[in-house]
């Protein structure tokens, strides 16, 4: 099990950026897969990003591809989001979470991530 802590949420105007930290503990080395998904008020939690941070191998989905980029630091226990040019549509929480032991796919499923930070805002608002 690994522990995520999310950072780095706020209120942005519409074409700022933001750059999110996820910070990964515990035993960390028994997962290969963290992923980025953000939950709009009243709507499910969908997929934003992914990266194996053994092959550095990512995924972003197709609604902010060209503006999010998904990272690691070098010491492989913080996983970053940079958001570019935010749009009003960005706002939600936005949450990591790691794929189990001998998960290796980037998948964009919620349901496959089995450890969750507790979430950080981000508002894009005028």
């Amino acid at each position: 099990q690994v522990h995520l802590v999310e950072s780095g949420g706020g209120t942005v105007q519409p074409g700022a950026s933001l750059r999110l930290s996820c910070a990964v503990s515990g035993r960390t080395t028994t997962t290969s897969v963290w992923g980025w998904f953000r939950q709009a008020p009243g709507k499910e939690r969908t997929f934003v990003g992914a990266i194996n941070w053994r092959t550095d191998d990512t995924l972003i989905a197709d609604s902010v591809k060209g503006r999010f980029i998904v990272s690691t630091d070098d010491a492989k226990n913080t996983m970053y989001l940079q958001m570019n040019n935010l749009e009003p549509g960005d706002t939600a929480v936005y949450h990591c979470g790691a794929r189990p032991y001998l998960r290796y796919t980037l998948s964009t499923q919620v349901e496959e991530y089995t450890d969750w930070g507790q979430g950080t805002q981000v508002t894009v608002a005028s």
